[in-house]
């Protein structure tokens, strides 16, 4: 006698988890998570997670999807805590963050969080994080003791480089975006096939962070904040080039950057001889050096302005920047400083068609008496992503509009300091 038997095929593993308070406010993500894993993967509560972490069937899992949104916001500790717990695990972290504060994700990227995701979903985002999580980790460096390690800078120094400061007339006037893009556009100078060829050097370019309690240059790279900057910053007398080279850190190997140093100090920990020192050194050693400066006045600004060749000013069409601008313009003046080194940079611009917005533009250059030269568009969420990722805009959103401004500059600060060099 024959039988047949039905064989029911083993459930396929569950490979990941989508975490969220509900998850069915996010249907773009059930329908992404659903075309890239099928039925391998599974939906948690946050507060069934940790259970769930628990349970042998957890170690099956590559990574999770915590959505949130600015609801979530109000008891962050039950998302963090799920971040540990599968860092613990050593599941890695998807975050799906819907109009959520840059200072939150910034805490919950730090905690462990592996990838950030904004929703809604734009197309093909989240497989291109799954992609670069299952990617396999690039092999651990050999450790090299930084003393042994041969300086980039030379002892005497041989180069003469071009000085621009970057000031906020106000906070959140968009003074360390341009700063850090900037910079970096200079350091992408000249680096083409076509430039190569032709014999071109790219440049070498410094950013120098003098937010000494709040630069922010650190998190916009995603650089570590090291005690060295802290050491040097102690006793500027005894710095020379290897311990000024050691204090910077390189984005992408292209661009040196001095940040602020790890923790909380009082402006006047430096003096105009300690500021003076630290640019001559990076003057002596780069083409560009680009300085963030903080949102204030200290001693020794006086310094840094007579140090630069272009003083940008950034400003917004409202009355704490007009009223700041006047305060400036009015102590230069009292002090007999070059005022007329300042350049001001109108950020969030009025677009071409917003003919309200032109006209309160040139109604505030007209009360100041000053001209506004350089109008930033409004880049939008891809500037606070981009901040929030640690990548400059030309990686994060290369056709942005800001980014393109910022690019144009950069490129006619290099044209032009190259057509003097050669007139010289």
């Amino acid at each position: 006698m024959s039988s047949s038997v039905a064989l029911q095929a083993d459930p396929e593993p569950i490979v990941a988890c989508t975490i969220a308070r509900d998850v069915q406010n996010f249907d773009l993500l059930i329908e992404d998570m659903e075309a890239e894993l099928g039925e391998a993967w599974g939906d948690l509560s946050i507060e069934d997670a940790l259970a769930f972490f628990a349970q042998p069937d957890a170690d099956a899992l590559e990574f999770v999807a915590i959505a949130m949104d600015d609801q979530d916001e109000a008891d962050l500790s039950k998302v963090a805590g799920v971040i540990r717990a599968a860092g613990e695990k050593g599941i890695k972290v998807i975050v799906i963050a819907e109009e959520v504060s840059p200072i939150a994700l910034h805490q919950l990227l730090k905690m462990g969080a592996e990838e950030f995701v904004p929703y809604p979903l734009p197309e093909g985002a989240l497989h291109d994080a799954i992609e670069r999580l299952r990617a396999p980790e690039p092999e651990a460096p050999a450790l090299v003791d930084p003393a042994t390690q041969p300086t980039q800078l030379k002892t005497g120094g041989d180069r003469e480089a071009v000085i621009l400061v970057v000031q906020p007339m106000a906070g959140g006037t968009g003074a360390t975006t341009l700063a850090v893009n900037l910079a970096w556009e200079l350091s992408q100078m000249d680096r083409s096939k076509k430039d190569k060829k032709a014999g071109k050097i790219p440049p070498r370019v410094c950013l120098l962070d003098f937010g000494l309690q709040f630069g922010s240059v650190a998190t916009y790279l995603d650089l570590p904040r090291r005690d060295a900057v802290y050491e040097l910053l102690s006793d500027t007398e005894v710095m020379d080039h290897e311990i000024f080279a050691q204090a910077l850190v390189t984005f992408d190997e292209e661009l040196h950057v001095l940040t602020a140093p790890p923790d909380m100090l009082p402006l006047d920990i430096i003096n105009s001889e300690d500021v003076n020192r630290i640019i001559e050194m990076a003057r002596r050693n780069f083409d560009y050096v680009i300085i963030d400066m903080p949102n204030t006045v200290a001693q020794w600004t006086e310094t840094v302005l007579h140090a630069a060749h272009v003083y940008f000013t950034t400003l917004e069409l409202d009355l704490r920047s007009a009223q700041n601008a006047l305060r400036m313009i009015k102590a230069l003046k009292s002090e007999e400083l070059p005022v007329e080194k300042l350049r001001y940079v109108l950020n969030r611009a009025p677009k071409f068609t917003d003919m309200s917005g032109k006209s309160r533009a040139k109604r505030l250059a007209e009360s100041l008496d000053i001209s506004i030269e350089l109008h930033l568009p409004d880049g939008g969420k891809p500037v606070t992503q981009a901040c929030d990722h640690g990548i400059p805009l030309s990686s994060a959103a290369t056709k942005n509009p800001l980014r393109k401004e910022i690019q144009k500059l950069a490129q006619s600060v290099h044209e032009l300091n190259q057509a003097e060099a050669t007139a010289n």
